[in-house]
């Protein structure tokens, strides 16, 4: 059970005592210059007069400032020792309200929050949530927190306050102005991660532009040093002769260079564009079926793949691992070849810039003929994983019609009791681990049976000559049958336009 102490902002010894002591929950009070209102005057009389308003509910709730359980506390030092270097510290703030989610959620979306922070190469010192029923318009979290939260972050030496939430330049600035150290919000780290884990030129681009669309609208002067505009007597006489001219400040200099930079990219994304439609154009061309891999950043997307199709695609315990996207063949038991393409995660509240930039490779989901949904059965909330990713594949042309299996992976971290629970909420998915290959035969049965059956209905008598081409309706075809006779092989076949045709002329007679 959480132990809660009461601490009067006016007993700053008591309140710095109760900080250093490591309580899992401290309540303090907002500062009364807050509310107007001392501490004697709110456990008065005016609180009992309005005990059922809800304005006065919901100001009481935000004198607490609940630290989640479980963040801070180091679980393996050996990639701290490993990078010899001293890894930035961050504190987690949260706000959230009790009209958009609960206190459970809340928590879950911080620890989300703590393992993107540690993804990208930082030190979760502390996290704290506030519960009210919206955002401050200033600090995000009130003056009287954001001194709190200052004082905290004093205490754990910490370089950085990440906040749960994707913040306007006006807050982030208040907040740091408040708390004297950086502040960066939730999309920037995502953007973090995946710049230190893209890899081909075009997952290069894609990041970078994504960067810069979310750095355009946050940029800020830094003093004299961007203040360079001058022109004709505006310079005034004591800038002297080279100053005076049409005039450019530092900072609309940063944002031209940015938007022709955003130009340049999205020119070089579209050049791409040839050369992915020329891949699938051949996938396509050969009556190749594709199977999307698509989930919840995590879930283990990869790692399926590879026990599915038996290559050796990257597989990392770490948050957008696999950002380029990956191909890979399998054959089915008939002899028959599809593909399997291995697609970036998604996350809850994916920035609407990775989205834009991504939606080149997200047409990869779009084009294929069937989706498997993974998801990481062992989380405490696989079902809002399902939602996250589901919302982001609404924004994907076609998706709605392509046939879908959804997989509950990791079965092999699941106790009995989660077992039981996904199999009456999902009857109709699979329940796997890429790690113990527990399932994976069943569901590869399963998405072999799914694949889409050749348009075209074949009968024909072929010369015993004609080996390769049998061999090639078997790899991209279903032969049906196929009867070995004296004057050559009788098949019964589904294949493509293509194929039928090549049928046609090599039949006999």
């Amino acid at each position: 059970m959480a132990q809660f102490v009461q601490i009067d902002h006016e007993d700053d010894e008591a309140r710095l005592t109760g900080v250093l002591a490591g309580q899992s929950d401290v309540l303090l009070d907002d500062e009364q210059g807050e509310h107007g209102d001392t501490a004697a005057g709110r456990n008065g009389g005016f609180a009992g007069s309005h005990a059922g308003d809800e304005t006065w509910a919901e100001r009481e709730a935000r004198n607490e400032l609940k630290h989640v359980a479980g963040l801070g506390e180091l679980q393996d030092v050996t990639e701290v020792e490993y990078r010899k270097v001293r890894l930035e510290r961050v504190v987690l703030v949260g706000v959230w309200s009790s009209r958009t989610s609960t206190a459970a959620e809340a928590e879950e979306s911080l620890r989300e929050l703590a393992a993107l922070a540690e993804t990208a190469g930082a030190v979760v010192t502390d996290g704290v949530l506030q519960h009210r029923a919206k955002p401050d318009a200033a600090t995000y979290v009130g003056s009287g927190k954001a001194k709190e939260i200052a004082d905290l972050v004093a205490v754990h030496e910490a370089d950085t306050i990440i906040v749960d939430d994707d913040l306007p330049p006006s807050q982030r600035r208040a907040l740091e102005d408040a708390t004297k150290v950086k502040v960066v919000d939730r999309t920037a780290v995502i953007l973090d991660i995946f710049a230190q884990h893209a890899s081909s030129r075009e997952g290069k681009a894609q990041v970078e532009l994504a960067q810069l669309q979310y750095m355009l609208p946050r940029l800020r002067g830094w003093g004299a040093s961007l203040s360079r505009q001058a022109g004709g007597r505006a310079a005034g006489a004591d800038a002297g002769i080279g100053s005076r001219g049409p005039g450019e400040t530092k900072i609309e200099m940063d944002r031209r260079v940015i938007r022709n930079r955003i130009a340049k990219l999205r020119r070089q994304i579209a050049d791409m564009a040839p050369g992915r439609d020329i891949k699938r154009g051949s996938r396509r061309r050969f009556g190749l079926p594709t199977v999307a891999v698509v989930g919840y950043t995590n879930a283990g997307k990869s790692s399926l793949t590879n026990r599915l199709t038996g290559s050796e695609e990257l597989v990392e315990n770490a948050l957008f691992a696999t950002l380029d996207t990956a191909v890979r063949r399998s054959r089915a038991h008939d002899g028959r070849l599809y593909a399997y393409v291995d697609t970036v995660g998604f996350v809850r509240r994916l920035p609407t810039q990775l989205v834009e930039a991504f939606k080149s490779t997200l047409e990869e989901v779009g084009e294929a003929d069937l989706i498997v949904h993974v998801v990481d059965g062992s989380h405490p909330d696989p079902f809002g994983q399902i939602d996250a990713v589901n919302e982001v594949l609404g924004t994907i042309d076609g998706v709605g019609s392509i046939p879908t299996v959804l997989v509950f992976n990791k079965a092999d971290l699941m106790d009995d009791a989660t077992r039981e629970r996904l199999a009456a909420l999902a009857p109709d998915a699979f329940v796997v681990s890429s790690a113990s290959g527990e399932g994976i035969d069943g569901l590869r049965a399963r998405i072999e049976a799914m694949l889409p059956d050749p348009a075209v209905h074949v009968t024909a008598l072929l010369p015993y000559t004609a080996g390769s081409l049998v061999s090639s309706i078997r790899e991209y075809g279903r032969l049906e049958s196929i009867d070995y006779r004296d004057d050559g092989m009788a098949i019964e076949a589904a294949v493509d336009d293509r194929l039928a045709a090549k049928v046609m002329d090599a039949a006999v007679g």
